[in-house]
């Protein structure tokens, strides 16, 4: 039993600094803010987290075990660029773990987490027709992942995020082809559609449409973006 305090108070839990850090280039990763073939640095991203170079370096090392970043000679890192094979097996693997997530957190959402989701998928369609590629992309994290969290395996949670940590540098290429007109990108995102299946707690309906909105977004960047052959073959290939 823990000692009791004067004012009968429990200690409040505080995320470590480089755990901050590590969150927030997590975020960035996944939310499309880096692109792929971009050079960090440490300073750099010190400079603007207003941090010291530490914790950034060693979020660097937590990311690039996971593939997230590749390392670089001079001791920066290297958002990496991936080949449009590993792109399209990416994509296959989020549709299975990304497909089952939701069907899982249709069974398991309240009314409480079903205004959030709903929220967020207004905001997704607000920022697709205000033509902001960047906030569309935040928002597009935030709608999914709303959903995600409720699936009830932290594990597959895990894989998701690691995989989208890949994958999100090159979400930017979305919009290619809606230059003049980002709405029209609404014509191959069906979240309205997910929202209504999860409403209806129809888990199978659900999957079927998240699977849609991963694999039209998919092919449409398969379509428009330019893929070179990364410079390294090895392991980040």
């Amino acid at each position: 039993m823990a000692d009791k305090t004067q004012f009968g108070l429990t200690a409040v839990n505080t995320v470590p600094l480089h755990e901050k850090v590590y969150l927030e280039l997590v975020r960035a990763l996944m939310s499309g803010q880096f692109l792929p073939g971009q050079k960090l640095t440490s300073r750099k991203l010190a400079k603007e987290l207003g941090t010291s170079d530490m914790p950034v370096r060693s979020a660097f090392m937590r990311l690039q075990a996971l593939r997230a970043l590749s390392p670089m000679p001079n001791g920066s890192v290297e958002v990496p660029v991936i080949s449009a094979e590993r792109f399209s097996q990416l994509t296959a693997v989020r549709t299975i773990l990304e497909g089952s997530a939701t069907e899982f957190a249709t069974k398991l959402i309240n009314g409480n987490n079903l205004r959030t989701i709903r929220r967020h998928c207004t905001d997704l369609t607000l920022a697709a027709r205000k033509g902001d590629i960047d906030d569309y992309l935040r928002k597009n994290h935030d709608f999914k992942f709303s959903i995600y969290r409720h699936c009830g395996n932290e594990q597959m949670i895990f894989l998701i995020e690691t995989v989208w940590m890949q994958v999100g540098p090159f979400l930017r290429n979305l919009a290619m082809g809606f230059e003049d007109d980002l709405a029209s990108i609404l014509d191959i995102d069906y979240h309205e559609e997910i929202v209504a299946a999860i409403e209806a707690q129809d888990g199978e309906r659900a999957r079927a449409a998240i699977v849609r909105d991963i694999d039209e977004g998919a092919t449409h960047i398969l379509q428009q973006a330019r893929f070179p052959e990364p410079r390294n073959q090895g392991a980040y290939s």
